[in-house]
């Protein structure tokens, strides 16, 4: 049994919090949040301990109680938080994105590496049974090599607000880190050892504070996987993701907020059929199962599940493609 403890309470705290109940392996036991309004709500809200609720974070990474440590405050907070749960030996899922920059990422992956934790981030798409299933279609011979894929994330915000997280870039704003990631994050399952990325053409555009709030890509991958990805605050994206393989293709329809029961739709101008998918559990309980399953059992390396060293190789990409279309813009 894991025992978890939740480092800022928002939204995504609430999710992780509701979604524990449905797992046999885990279980809430500490919280902390700098607003004692909110850490007070949050406690009443999910039976939590007085004596298990702090106002300070550092206190319960602290905590002889806690195995894990979910980090779910704004990305700016990412590192240094990543930083102290490692010297305190508690295992880490932190939210995506892991830090603001490629540069920190490395400084993360160094402390983790140095104390012997277990790090994933928190693409919580990547547990859920459709992603299996995904694997196991296009390794399949009848599928071919993967010759393309095409994957998009955005959604439309209807006013800007520059204090925000979304659009202040102190707090890691921008499309690129906080939908981007998702795409570039599937992508990776693909990739080779070196996960090399070279990028062929970007294009973006940037809002108040130098903040992207559109951003897309073409590159090729593995020197072979021709990929094109998209993120967006300016408009409803698709949000699908399109394989296309020398024998057949594969369409996902809801690849990053999967539910229960999904589809994927496999076929070429022969044949065609879909695949249906059900899981067990909803999305976040999927992920709090499998990784506090790889802390019981000290796994590392999971490919369902992102990791430290793959966390810093998706972080250069996506440091990559946002210098690239600043430069771009820069100098329009």
């Amino acid at each position: 049994m894991v025992k978890w403890g939740i480092v800022g309470l928002g939204n995504m705290a609430h999710k992780f919090a509701q979604s524990i109940n449905e797992v046999n392996n885990s279980q809430l036991s500490g919280i902390a949040s700098l607003n004692k309004n909110r850490l007070s709500a949050f406690k009443n809200n999910f039976g939590i301990n007085e004596e298990d609720a702090f106002l300070d974070y550092l206190e319960l990474i602290k905590s002889n109680k806690i195995d894990a440590i979910y980090i779910s405050t704004l990305n700016n907070s990412h590192l240094d938080l990543i930083i102290k749960c490692a010297e305190n030996k508690k295992d880490i899922l932190c939210e995506k994105p892991i830090t603001l920059n490629y540069e920190d990422a490395k400084k993360a992956q160094k402390i983790i590496k140095e104390n012997k934790v277990i790090f994933f981030e928190g693409y919580a798409y990547r547990s859920h049974p459709q992603i299996k299933k995904i694997i196991d279609l296009v390794n399949n011979e009848d599928f071919g090599d993967v010759v393309s894929i095409k994957a998009e994330f955005g959604f439309y915000v209807k006013k800007i607000k520059p204090e925000s997280r979304l659009f202040n870039k102190e707090l890691g704003g921008g499309s690129i880190l906080d939908v981007g990631c998702y795409p570039l994050s599937f992508i990776s399952l693909f990739s080779d050892e070196t996960n090399e990325i070279k990028f062929e053409k970007v294009s973006g555009s940037f809002v108040s504070k130098d903040v992207d709030d559109f951003a897309e890509a073409k590159f090729i991958m593995n020197n072979k996987i021709e990929c094109y990805v998209k993120s967006s605050f300016k408009e409803n994206l698709k949000n699908k993701i399109e394989i296309k393989g020398t024998k057949k293709n594969l369409i996902i329809n809801n690849p990053w907020l999967p539910d229960k029961k999904t589809t994927l739709e496999i076929g070429n101008n022969e044949s065609y059929h879909k695949e249906f998918i059900n899981s067990e559990f909803s999305l976040y309980a999927n992920q709090i199962q499998k990784i506090s399953e790889s802390f019981e059992k000290k796994i590392i390396n999971d490919k369902y599940l992102v990791n430290i060293d793959e966390s810093v190789k998706i972080m250069k990409n996506l440091t990559n493609w946002l210098e690239l279309i600043r430069k771009q813009y820069q100098s329009s």
